[in-house]
């Protein structure tokens, strides 16, 4: 099965609505990659993967293999959004780690090739599930997939960013209080209509204390179950993927985004939650167990400032999904029915953030 590689789901970038610019020019394609990939031979085939509304992406078809192109789209861009740069880097750093990505291949920062900047990896063979209720899977599956995902995340808090070359990937400390300020700055910089209940979010963000952290950790800053890859016949993460937003910062944004994202509708909205679903009966864990299993694998007793997390998490996915809107609205999306269609899901998010506010 061919996989998706971005952090918005359901986005065919060559299907109706696609940009004409996100097109590749394949005879310079292949000249840069004969370059860089030994035994590349000669390209047979450049097709878009659907995928999200982030960063268009492409499977490559050549003598020597199966690759993964990925690439900025055209347009103007938020200030650190779309860091396939950053992707690059980390991913390369993490080969050989407890965590699985794919191969990297090479980074290409030459306009020229492809328009923007771009890098390939090989391709990973496997499933890519967007809802989370994992239909076709058995209930003991789904509890597999579960533990597989929180293991994967687990491990990857474990890690020692300075071993892996990563010192200089993000700053230590105060990661929260820089992430409120960035998405607030994205949010108003993609504002497209008032939404009181997001600015009280705003305010309640800026006035609360906000989670610090000494001793700085890697963040994916996605995670979540469509951006890993699983294994074609066994409930398993063989790749983690999509890690445009990934920094040093503190673990706690994972975790509180995963589990805040459960609590969306699980019909109806840009993304699937677990909302009014019967986890038990499906072999689901909920939201405590699936914490307990994180804790115990960090040896943590305690995860301070939850609340925080989860209304921040609330607010930055409703940020992120204002600026796919945004870029929908003025033409730069690469699909751009989908990408208005994302606009739906931000007055939920905004109810959801005001809920956590309220029940403090």
């Amino acid at each position: 099965m061919e996989h998706d590689l971005d952090h918005h789901p359901d986005h065919d970038p060559g299907g109706e609505g696609a940009a004409a610019p996100l097109a590749l020019d394949a005879r310079r394609i292949e000249a840069r990659l004969v370059e860089a990939i030994p035994g590349f031979g000669r390209l047979r085939r450049i097709a878009p993967l659907s995928g999200g509304q982030s960063n268009p992406t492409f499977l490559i078809e050549a003598d020597g293999g199966r690759f993964v192109l990925r690439r900025q789209p055209p347009g103007v861009l938020l200030k650190g959004a779309h860091a396939v740069d950053r992707e690059y880097r980390v991913m390369a750093a993490l080969a050989g780690s407890p965590v699985p990505v794919p191969r990297m291949r090479c980074l290409c920062t030459d306009p020229d090739v492809a328009g923007t900047m771009f890098y390939v990896m090989d391709h990973v063979a496997g499933r890519v599930v967007h809802d989370p209720r994992l239909p076709g899977f058995s209930p003991d599956e789904r509890t597999r997939v579960y533990d597989a995902m929180n293991a994967t995340l687990a491990a990857l808090h474990g890690l020692d960013p300075q071993a892996l070359g990563l010192a200089d990937f993000g700053r230590p400390g105060g990661y929260f209080a820089r992430q409120t300020r960035r998405w607030i700055e994205n949010y108003r910089a993609s504002e497209t209509e008032p939404r009181p209940l997001l600015d009280e979010t705003i305010a309640w963000l800026e006035a609360e204390p906000a989670p610090d952290d000494t001793a700085a950790a890697l963040v994916h800053g996605d995670f979540r179950l469509d951006n890993m890859i699983l294994a074609p016949d066994a409930p398993r993460v063989v790749a983690l993927i999509d890690w445009e937003l990934s920094t040093l910062g503190h673990p706690l944004a994972d975790l509180a985004y995963q589990v805040a994202q459960w609590r969306l509708p699980a019909e109806g909205a840009a993304f699937a939650g677990l909302d009014g679903v019967d986890r038990a009966a499906l072999g689901l864990p909920d939201d405590a167990a699936y914490l307990e299993a994180y804790m115990r694998r960090r040896g943590l007793s305690a995860l301070p400032h939850w609340r925080y997390a989860v209304v921040f998490s609330l607010f930055r996915l409703a940020a992120i999904l204002q600026g796919v809107y945004r870029r929908a609205r003025d033409g730069n999306a690469p699909n751009r029915p989908r990408g208005l269609a994302m606009g739906d899901s931000i007055p939920v998010l905004e109810r959801l953030a005001a809920e956590e506010i309220a029940a403090a």
